[in-house]
């Protein structure tokens, strides 16, 4: 019998269980957005840009972010599935943009789990000189591959663990910024060494950065199918993990700006978290604080792997391959309720794809983010208008101003990312090629793939 035949079940027994609360929940995502991660890794590259503007650049891009968890609220609300975004996007603009955003996600989250695990080897380089960065991020992402086979709730506890450790650290670095501010917040913005004016262009361009500083808060919609009364309460973990999300960045960049003895120094810095530490204390906390950044990259890699692990489960549950990957992929461990081959098969993916050069690793992730945010945003528009997002149990406020200036937002974006000649237009070029690879893939498996949900299992 052929695997198109639609009345044979795929997908076998258990499924996944709703063991984790709005606490779990925004463990694990607060954990794959990791604020930590950001701070010392994408906001040094948002104050080389638009230097003491980078205030001004955080703060437009919560406002973004509010637009976004806004429209990932309301969709997430409606449809809480392992699926998360490309599930919504089949649901509200169609089979075929879905699939298409699906091929573009499952192809750039493996990439990015690795491409977070590389920052491990350099941070426990300040503890542990001469390791090799490859070789520590594989081992990474293997061993958080095997911890994720087992209880969500006990990796949400895990995840919520090592969450404390970097909270602990941006508090730290806060406090060395804010007990000794150098400049008012409302100066004339400068950017550069020696610092000079910065002009409203450098910190419009500089929010691009920012608004990916913030992602992930909407990634709390893959677990839905894990949290009890879903519809309301992922609604709520989406934007609990926005508003501590922007606190926990928007604070230590607003007390890296104010309190670095010299903006010369600090802008002229390979370096520009380790210079404002150890000018500010001593080479040594910089040391502890690297080894709390470690392990933040490590929990985020943990908390995403987790997360992408339900995707590859729900793609098999869809039947987007052939039957026997789809019944592997879909496979749940009895003891753990986990999608444990999926989890298994994301690790080793993303550990052998650790071994690739990094800038190459960045240009094939660089503009995805762009599509998924600007394909949600029509589906919240076309979810009302059809009436598909009508059962959720939240809608967000100010329709339709939410979804459309996120949309001028994401405009904006891509423009900024199509002048940048390095990474940013060929990411373009990249992302565009997943989008028609995976439509021509769908040629193929429309007549196969159906978009499924935890009834719909047997």
């Amino acid at each position: 019998m052929s695997d198109t035949d639609q009345s044979t079940p795929t997908v076998p027994k258990p499924g996944l269980k709703r063991g984790l609360r709005v606490l779990g929940a925004l463990l694990i995502t607060l954990s794959a957005v990791s604020p930590a991660s950001s701070v010392f890794i994408i906001a040094p590259g948002v104050m080389k840009q638009a230097g003491t503007g980078a205030i001004w650049s955080f703060l437009a891009a919560a406002v973004v972010g509010v637009f976004m968890a806004f429209v990932y609220a309301e969709l997430a609300s409606a449809f809480p599935l392992t699926g998360g975004e490309y599930a919504i996007v089949g649901r509200t603009l169609g089979r075929l943009p879905g699939f298409m955003i699906m091929g573009l996600i499952l192809f750039t989250q493996v990439i990015i789990i690795a491409v977070i695990a590389l920052g491990v080897g350099i941070y426990l380089s300040a503890v542990f000189p001469g390791l090799n960065g490859p070789v520590v991020a594989a081992v990474t992402v293997l061993v958080a591959a095997v911890f994720g086979v087992l209880d969500v709730r006990l990796n949400a506890w895990v995840t919520g663990l090592f969450l404390a450790v970097e909270i602990v650290a941006l508090v730290i670095v806060s406090s060395l910024g804010l007990l000794h501010v150098e400049r008012p917040l409302l100066a004339e913005p400068v950017a550069g060494s020696p610092p000079s004016t910065a002009t409203l262009a450098m910190i419009a361009a500089a929010t691009a950065i920012a608004i990916f500083a913030y992602n992930g808060y909407g990634s709390a919609v893959v677990l839905g199918e894990e949290t009890s009364d879903a519809p309301r309460k992922i609604a709520r973990t989406i934007l609990w993990a926005l508003v501590i999300t922007v606190i926990a960045e928007l604070i230590p960049v607003i007390a890296v700006v104010l309190g670095a003895p010299s903006l010369d120094g600090l802008f002229g810095a390979e370096n520009l978290m380790e210079y404002f530490i150890t000018s500010r204390s001593s080479s040594g906390l910089n040391t502890v604080i690297s080894f709390a950044i470690a392990l933040a990259i490590i929990n985020a890699v943990l908390a995403i792997l987790l997360l992408t692990a339900r995707l590859f489960f729900s793609t098999g549950r869809d039947s987007v391959w052939p039957k026997a990957a789809n019944r592997a992929l879909s496979s749940i461990h009895p003891r753990f309720n986990t999608p444990w081959i999926a989890t298994l098969i994301v690790g080793v993916l993303s550990a052998a794809v650790c071994f690739v050069d990094l800038d190459t690793l960045l240009v094939l992730t660089g503009s995805s983010l762009i599509i998924v945010y600007a394909a949600l945003c029509f589906g919240a528009i076309v979810g009302r208008r059809n009436g598909s997002t009508a059962h959720g149990a939240y809608k967000m406020p100010l329709y339709p101003l939410p979804p459309v200036l996120a949309i001028i937002g994401m405009g904006y974006v891509t423009y900024q990312t199509a002048t940048d000649p390095t990474v940013g237009r060929p990411s373009l070029f990249v992302t565009l090629g997943v989008l028609v690879a995976a439509a021509i893939y769908y040629v193929f498996r429309r007549r196969h793939w159906t978009l499924r949900g935890p009834e719909d299992e047997s």
